[in-house]
C-alpha cells in the first residue's frame, strides 16, 4: 500500500491493472504479486513488485509496517506492506501490467462512505467488502479490504 505524504496530506497510490492480464485485468489494485523462489523475504517481494510495476526504486520506499494477512478469492495468502514514498518520487508504470496510476487522498476514504458494502463468504469466512467510486475507478475487493484495514488500524492508534 504505497502512500505519498506531502505536507501532511497523505495520498494512496493505486493502479488500474492492464486489461490484457489473465487475472484481475482492468481492476484497481496495489502493486504486488507472488514471491519468487529467489526472494529472501516478503518485504523484498513487495519492494521488487513495486519496482517492476511502477518503476519505484526500493530505496525510495520507507516501509512503515504490515497489515494483517488476507486470503484472496483465489486462495492466495496476501501480506500487505505499507510504504511511504517521497512526494516527487518518479512513477514509471510498466505498460504490460499497468493501464493507469492514480492517487486518492487518504482523507477522502475517511470522509466518504462506500457506495456499497458487499456481504461475501470466502473460504469459510464472512466478509463485508466496501466499494468506493473515485474519479471513474471502482475500488473494491481485496484492495478495498486492505484500505479499510489500514483505516481501522490508524483510527485505533
Amino acid at each position: 500500500m504505497p502512500l505519498i505524504d506531502e505536507a501532511g496530506a497523505p495520498r494512496v497510490l493505486l493502479t488500474e491493472r492492464a486489461g490484457s492480464l489473465s487475472t484481475h485485468g482492468g481492476e484497481v489494485a496495489f502493486p504486488g504479486g507472488r514471491a519468487d523462489l529467489t526472494d529472501p523475504y516478503l518485504e523484498y517481494t513487495a519492494l521488487r513488485e513495486n519496482e517492476e510495476e511502477l518503476g519505484i526504486r526500493p530505496d525510495s520506499v520507507q516501509v512503515l509496517g504490515t497489515l494483517r494477512p488476507f486470503i484472496s478469492k483465489y486462495g492466495l495468502h496476501v501480506t500487505p506492506f505499507v510504504g511511504l514514498l517521497p512526494p516527487a518520487v518518479p512513477v514509471i508504470p510498466n505498460p504490460d501490467e499497468i493501464a493507469s496510476v492514480f492517487e486518492v487522498p487518504l482523507d477522502w476514504f475517511m470522509a466518504t462512505a462506500p457506495v456499497r458494502v458487499d456481504d461475501l463468504t470466502r473460504h469459510g469466512e464472512q466478509l463485508l467488502v466496501p466499494a468506493w467510486e473515485y474519479d471513474g475507478y471502482e475500488i473494491w475487493g481485496l484492495t478495498a479490504m486492505i484500505i479499510n484495514e489500514f483505516l481501522s488500524v490508524t483510527r485505533d492508534g
